[in-house]
């Protein structure tokens, strides 16, 4: 597994790089490299948006969550192509199952506060809270705010990319919006109530 860690906090940075160096579990880099190309980028909110990362849009992404209010995490989450995020409180064994989890493509989110949160808004939709919608819409816009390209919620739930696209167009006009982005702002910021009035 190859990581790039772009943390703003360089001691916690320096802290990663000799553990993940040292226990061989992954090649490591601090800074991009010509031949390196990652296959997890390590970041914080202070980072999670940095240019460093264009070269990589394939990259997954786990934030380390330094001490941001919950509103932030969530923000950042629905805005970015997010694959996970890890507290600090998490032990050293949290982050090497983290890394493996992101890399291969699932989601990691490790604060039981903040599940619940991404359950109330329908992110992880799991108490029915976004009403108003069919089952397939509710997986879509799951999937939407997860960060996956049209390609993606097809392949992921057995669709064509054109069958998707008319689901979006359909969600969009259901929901009064106009782009994925505020569609999740919209389950975001109004969880029970915007969504619900749309049925």
């Amino acid at each position: 597994m190859h990581v790039l860690i772009d943390l703003g906090n360089q001691l916690i940075a320096d802290a990663i790089y000799q553990f993940l160096t040292t226990d061989g579990a992954a090649s490591v880099m601090k800074s991009p490299a010509p031949d390196f190309v990652p296959e997890v980028l390590l970041v914080d909110v202070a980072t999670a948006k940095h240019p460093l990362f264009t070269p990589y849009p394939h990259a997954k992404i786990l934030v380390i969550d330094t001490g941001e209010g919950k509103e932030q995490l969530l923000s950042i989450l629905l805005s970015s192509h997010i694959h996970g995020i890890l507290s600090t409180q998490a032990g050293l064994h949290h982050l090497k199952k983290a890394l493996t989890a992101v890399s291969e493509g699932r989601i990691w989110i490790d604060s039981d506060s903040l599940k619940v949160d991404l359950e109330d808004t329908g992110v992880l939709s799991k108490k029915g809270v976004i009403r108003g919608v069919t089952k397939r819409h509710r997986e879509i816009i799951d999937c939407v705010c997860r960060g996956l390209s049209n390609r993606e919620i097809g392949q992921k739930l057995g669709l064509s990319d054109y069958t998707v696209k008319a689901h979006l167009n359909r969600i969009f006009r259901k929901l009064r919006v106009k782009s994925r982005s505020q569609l999740m702002t919209l389950v975001l910021d109004h969880p029970k109530h915007a969504l619900a009035r749309s049925a």
